[in-house]
């Protein structure tokens, strides 16, 4: 009982050290909400981009396309002979070939929905999904070059590659953000530290004339900024949370900014900003205090 009465006794001298409030109070909360913000969007996309990366990988990984184009009366034919190959291949788990209302549905976004696909020499094309240990692709174009010359077999190479990578990268993007907001908000909250040493010049002196030594000095400060940036941040990381729960679900078309946000256990994410930003502000804070009182004589 003793200990904790001299303690907290402790922390009411050192807290008079530190204003409790003023424009460096109010800079820091409010620097830490506006970074909690930002930072809990940029975790957002991060994490949305992973999940981007994934599905398009996913979707794309084990699909293949077959286009024939060949003069009109010997597309039936060739068509023929690709579904024949394809029933013949090692590695390919399903193949179909698409009707007229799916090539028109698959033109629409580009077109409309009014194109006249009876009227437009259009390729057949043929579908398939491979099984987990993948086919020959090499030995399927050959063999499609002999039996159907006017076919030619698209893997998704070089449409699964190009997005990966652009989701991977808008992904390093989320997390370089969220490493300067981080970089920011220690410097706003070590310009405001410096500001309430400099304003409290006078009673860092006379406290040292009474005996206080630096550490007890910078306790007081290192506590009272941290805790602001911890309340700044909780406030910022709440109404960042509320603000992407409020945003529209993924839609049908698979909408990468209506898919921005949290799932399942991926809310647990943003509760961990609090208390990084509350060791951001400790160290700034504490780093930022040692220096000014090595100047404050």
């Amino acid at each position: 009982m003793m200990r904790l009465t001299m303690f907290r006794a402790d922390m009411s001298a050192t807290d008079r050290v530190v204003p409790p409030s003023g424009h460096t109070a109010n800079l820091t909360v409010l620097t830490s909400a506006a970074m909690a913000f930002l930072a809990v969007f940029a975790l957002a996309l991060s994490l949305a981009s992973g999940r981007l990366a994934d599905r398009w990988s996913e979707a794309l990984a084990r699909s293949a396309t077959i286009r024939i184009s060949a003069p009109p009366e010997q597309i039936e034919a060739q068509t023929k002979a690709v579904l024949d190959a394809l029933s013949t291949t090692p590695g390919v788990e399903s193949y179909r070939a698409l009707d007229d209302a799916e090539m028109k549905k698959l033109l629409d976004p580009w077109f409309g929905p009014d194109l006249p696909v009876d009227s437009l020499p259009l390729p057949k094309l043929v579908e398939l999904t491979e099984t987990a240990q993948g086919m020959d692709t090499e030995g399927l174009r050959l063999r499609l070059a002999a039996e159907a010359p006017g076919a030619v077999l698209d893997d998704h190479t070089r449409w699964r590659r190009p997005l990966v990578a652009a989701a991977g990268r808008l992904r390093f993007l989320g997390w370089l953000s969220m490493i300067l907001i981080g970089g920011a908000m220690a410097g706003m909250i070590t310009l405001a530290a410096q500001a309430a040493l400099a304003a409290n010049g006078q009673v860092i002196r006379t406290l040292r004339l009474v005996g206080a030594r630096d550490a007890f000095i910078a306790q007081a400060f290192v506590r009272r900024f941290t805790l602001r940036g911890l309340t700044g941040a909780a406030a910022g990381t709440v109404v960042a949370m509320i603000a992407i729960a409020l945003l529209p679900a993924t839609d049908e078309a698979g909408g990468f900014l209506t898919g921005l946000g949290f799932t399942g256990w991926g809310w647990l994410w943003p509760l961990f900003i609090p208390p990084l930003a509350a060791l951001v502000a400790f160290g700034a804070t504490r780093h930022a205090a040692f220096r000014m009182l090595k100047e404050v004589r």
